[in-house]
């Protein structure tokens, strides 16, 4: 059923690279809901499995709860921190990449990074770190062996375009 190798430490290096792009608008959120944890809970499970824990119902339940978050702050008339959220809520996606040759699983590699970089943008800031940057030699590897990222009409899936693009 897989269309190629993939194994479980490469599948932890994107969940680490997802959660390195999270963590860097985590403040974002948590300055609009300081009282709100689910997106930290989220970057903390992918983290976690990133390091070698279990691939678990946690994640699932985490990026659920995560994107609920961005949906409240959406709702909130807040877009910066639901991109934020989000963000936080990709990073738990990224454990579940599959080794299928689809384009689609590329919002796995690079959702949080194209979130995390809309965040900012949404903030106003013009210097903050660029996200391809945080993706190592293994991330890179993996995101060669999908087809190129589609074309969209949001600014994150124009950024997942982007930055599929740049590291190819």
């Amino acid at each position: 059923m897989a269309d190629f190798e993939l194994s479980l430490d490469e599948i932890r290096a994107v969940t680490g690279f997802a959660v390195a792009c999270a963590q860097t608008v985590l403040p974002i959120y948590e300055q609009a809901d300081p009282d709100d944890p689910r997106p930290r809970e989220a970057i903390e499970a992918a983290q976690a499995f990133a390091e070698g824990a279990a691939r678990t119902k946690r994640l699932r339940d985490c990026a659920w709860a995560a994107h609920e978050a961005a949906r409240d702050s959406h709702d909130a008339m807040n877009a910066s921190a639901s991109s934020a959220a989000r963000a936080a809520a990709h990073t738990c996606g990224a454990a579940f990449l599959h080794p299928l040759a689809k384009a689609t699983q590329v919002m796995h590699i690079l959702g949080s990074a194209a979130h995390a970089t809309r965040a900012f943008e949404l903030t106003g800031q013009e210097d903050f770190v660029s996200m391809p940057s945080l993706a190592g030699p293994v991330v890179v590897d993996v995101l060669r062996r999908y087809p190129p990222a589609p074309a969209g009409s949001t600014r994150v899936t124009k950024l997942v375009r982007q930055f599929d693009d740049a590291l190819r």
